[in-house]
């Protein structure tokens, strides 16, 4: 059986004091019981206090973003081996913002996977469409593309090291939730997808739902067989609201 991974990205939020208190709240409060990771994606000025802070506890550290460069003039953007320096184990490309607001195309979310990777990081690899692209009835072929892009620049085996997060866009920050069967039919295209290349490996792949996910949808979105938990944003500011989604991935195992 797959093992949950609970993932909290915090965005552009916090204070140096904020992030203590968050994290020692994960800490104190880890549910017992196996079969999920913790994983918490600070922002970048915090990676190195909050790796000080994980590093005798069972919470994994991930960064945010990543460069697809390795080193050179590249004013403001940070490399893998950085990231790997500070102890970040993960980190997240392609996330919807960035591909909306920050304009990265999907070859570059490729290149970046590929040099987390390089690095010996975990890459996340967000997939998802827009509320207009779900209404045109073209879900499946947005994830399709942004899927082949890493899958012909990085081959489908690279998923043994790699985590795909599903992010509806159109549930993220707007209060809207996938229903468990909505999000479990992109899991499972997704999963589909990829044993169209190797069957074996797509059964191992964990994915993450990234829409809203809270501890009163959690189980439900969890209780379903291609979830493999969550990429968690707003709830996973609050130490009580992200440990009640790691509480149900406790109880769902």
């Amino acid at each position: 059986m797959r093992e949950f991974l609970i993932a909290g990205n915090w965005k552009m939020n916090g204070s140096s004091a904020a992030s203590d208190t968050l994290v020692s709240g994960i800490v104190d409060g880890i549910p017992e019981g196996g079969g999920f990771r913790l994983l918490v994606c600070p922002p970048f000025p915090y990676l190195a206090s909050v790796a000080i802070q994980v590093s005798s506890s069972a919470i994994s550290l991930g960064a945010q973003n990543v460069s697809e460069h390795k080193a050179g003039a590249f004013t403001g953007e940070t490399a893998a081996s950085m990231l790997k320096e500070l102890g970040c184990g993960y980190v997240i490309v392609g996330h919807s913002e960035r591909r909306a607001i920050f304009g990265e195309t999907s070859e570059q979310v490729a290149a970046k996977y590929i040099a987390a990777q390089a690095a010996g990081i975990v890459p996340i690899l967000c997939v998802g469409e827009t509320l207009e692209e779900r209404e045109a009835s073209a879900t499946e072929d947005i994830i399709d593309g942004q899927l082949d892009a890493v899958l012909d620049a990085a081959g489908v085996d690279s998923f043994a090291s790699a985590v795909i997060a599903y992010e509806p866009v159109w549930a993220i920050g707007t209060g809207m939730t996938a229903t468990p069967e909505q999000a479990q039919d992109v899991h499972r295209h997704i999963r589909v997808r990829l044993a169209e290349q190797n069957a074996e490996l797509a059964d191992t792949v964990q994915i993450l739902y990234g829409g809203s996910m809270k501890g009163e949808n959690a189980p439900g979105l969890l209780s379903m067989p291609d979830i493999d938990g969550g990429l968690i944003g707003g709830a996973s500011l609050k130490a009580d609201d992200f440990l009640a989604i790691a509480a149900a991935a406790a109880a769902a195992h």
